[in-house]
């Protein structure tokens, strides 16, 4: 029973992980299309215009990463890993309300933080590039 609980947990851990991968993939395409735009039309506040949805994304990225952390701490306790939780936990329980993750220590991690920021940054130096 306990290898089925295990199992419920990495399912959905690999759902935030494959949520997370999704952000990314839209937030680049977006990125991608908003310089297109730009080609195309040669309209230079649209590089601000973008930065919005790229910070929407930046903090949907790192919300999934932190319900992936808190679920990952509920099966590392399933498992009898050393975790945070100090819970004991009933079969097939998923207590992430029990597991503290600090949502701003997940936003500024280096796996979200860097690809948003440089995009971020990319598209600030192509206004002002662009628009003297």
């Amino acid at each position: 029973m306990n290898e089925k609980h295990l199992e419920f947990i990495q399912d959905v851990i690999t759902r935030m992980n494959t949520n997370s991968f999704q952000i990314k993939a839209m937030a680049v395409a977006i990125f991608t299309g908003i310089c297109g735009i730009y080609v195309v039309n040669q309209i230079n506040c649209i590089f601000l215009i973008g930065i919005i949805p790229t910070l929407l994304f930046w903090f949907l990225d790192a919300y999934y990463l932190q319900q992936e952390r808190k679920f990952r701490e509920v099966y590392n306790k399933v498992a009898g890993l050393e975790s945070k939780l100090n819970k004991d936990i009933k079969d097939f329980e998923m207590p992430i309300k029990n597991v503290e993750i600090s949502y701003c220590k997940v936003f500024w991690s280096c796996s979200v933080f860097s690809l948003y920021l440089s995009m971020i940054a990319i598209l600030i130096l192509l206004t002002f590039i662009l628009t003297k």
